[in-house]
């Protein structure tokens, strides 16, 4: 990592230019680095896991959660329960980004890894539905809501944290850190996913195995907030602070001023949103229940490439730092158009061999994106609405088309009898965030907006 630098020169604010004798001169040690990149790393590791908890065992779980009359209309709830989770995050997105602007990153950040860590440990603890009855899918709906919530904080104020601590020209590497641990999230929950589906017999999976991977929440959470607890918060915002420049009302200045900037984050988010969720967390599902593939296998499948995923990540984070992130996110665009069919054409053949190597080009391609996006969403906001902008942006393309994802390609496919549904789902995806990034400019040699 870099050695120690001030704020002013590697943020570059225009407030510090103009009145260098009124700027602080924050100093920023490796060590310091090192530990804000363990403590962002970690909340998004632990939110992911939960997701892809849910998403690799949502077969399992419709089993105990809803009456098995119809296996999927079960399946169908029980993604439906993963998307209404998302629907009060852009609300989170609002009120995390309220708290992240006016009283820091810090703040925010510790608050909701102890809420999403909570509520996940509690889904270990809900009786299913041959015990309690329809209490069973409810209770499950209200703590998903609170985990929708909490996490609504993580992704975009992990992003801010790192990119306002990192040397100006690394923000796109250290920002990369964030979609990583989303993906180790992932990966953990996978390999867990997979390592009882092979240990255990149905019977006790459906009864008490799939609630162990719920159970470890609550540890991993304790540990991150204790670790962001011993951080100061962001040199940008302290110098902010010190101004006394903060938005009073982070949301209001936003609508005001940065509308355009609001629209074009919301929309190059989309690709992300659906090919996140469908290419790393619904493809199991896909790849057992609708393409009859050995569920052991769907899950070897996924996290292989899903480790080749966190290894891409962080080379997209260097090249967008080098090449800029406005093409590295129309490259993505431009394949997901061109390839995302044909590879679904490829799944089909269930070999496992292509099936692994199709995954491994999804998840390439779709680093392209995610790689890029967390410094790019970052740089389009000016710090005193960063949290704020990030957050409601990229909340609120997940909500709508993100966390129904897993939702809508079971639906397609049950509407149009094609399992190529999901690709051409990911292809619109695509061509929306072309044109919102087409209507960006280049933020990757520039330095950070101060408003």
């Amino acid at each position: 990592m870099s050695n120690e630098s001030s704020v002013a020169a590697e943020q570059g604010s225009p407030s510090s230019s103009s009145n260098p004798a009124s700027a602080p001169n924050y100093k920023v040690s490796k060590d310091t680095r090192r530990r804000v990149v363990t403590a962002s790393f970690i909340g998004n590791f632990v939110e992911w896991f939960d997701y892809a908890v849910y998403g690799y065992l949502a077969g399992v779980i419709s089993t105990v959660f809803f009456p098995q009359s119809d296996r999927q209309t079960a399946l169908l709830a029980t993604f439906g329960v993963f998307a209404v989770s998302f629907f009060v995050r852009p609300l989170g997105g609002f009120i995390w980004g309220h708290i992240g602007d006016r009283l820091g990153r810090k703040q925010a950040l510790s608050l909701s890894i102890v809420l999403m860590s909570i509520a996940t440990f509690c889904v270990a603890l809900i009786p299913g539905y041959a015990t309690i009855g329809v209490m069973a899918p409810i209770l499950l709906l209200l703590v998903r809501v609170v985990q929708g919530f909490s996490a609504a904080g993580e992704y975009a104020g992990a992003s801010a944290f790192l990119v306002e601590y990192a040397p100006a020209n690394r923000r796109g590497l250290y920002a990369a850190v964030v979609p990583a641990s989303t993906a180790a999230g992932l990966l953990l929950g996978s390999l867990l996913a997979a390592l009882l589906s092979l240990l255990l017999s149905s019977e006790q999976l459906g009864g008490w195995g799939w609630r162990l991977p719920f159970l470890l929440a609550a540890p991993m959470g304790l540990i991150g907030r204790y670790i962001r607890t011993k951080l100061e918060d962001t040199p940008a915002f302290r110098e902010l602070a010190v101004k006394d420049h903060n938005a009073k009302a982070p949301a209001l200045a936003m609508f005001r001023t940065y509308r355009k900037q609001l629209v074009i984050a919301t929309g190059a988010v989309l690709l992300n949103a659906v090919g996140f969720y469908v290419i790393l967390s619904y493809m199991p599902t896909y790849l057992s229940e609708e393409l009859g593939f050995g569920a052991t296998e769907s899950f070897l499948a996924t996290t292989i490439a899903l480790a080749s995923y966190i290894g891409f990540i962080f080379l997209t984070g260097i090249a967008s730092d080098k090449f800029g992130r406005k093409r590295m996110l129309l490259s993505a665009s431009v394949l997901f158009i061109l390839l995302t069919v044909p590879a679904f054409l490829l799944l089909d053949t269930r070999n496992f061999l292509v099936i692994v190597l199709v995954q491994i080009l999804l998840g390439g391609m779709l680093t392209l994106n995610d790689g890029t996006l967390p410094s790019f969403l970052a740089e389009l906001f000016p710090t005193k609405v960063r949290y704020t902008g990030f957050a409601v942006s990229f909340n609120l393309s997940n909500a709508l088309f993100g966390g129904t994802a897993p939702f809508m390609a079971t639906l397609l496919i049950g509407m149009t009898h094609s399992k190529l549904a999901p690709g051409w789902y990911l292809v619109a995806a695509s061509i929306v965030s072309l044109i919102a990034v087409l209507f960006a400019s280049e933020t990757s040699k520039k330095p950070l907006q101060q408003g």
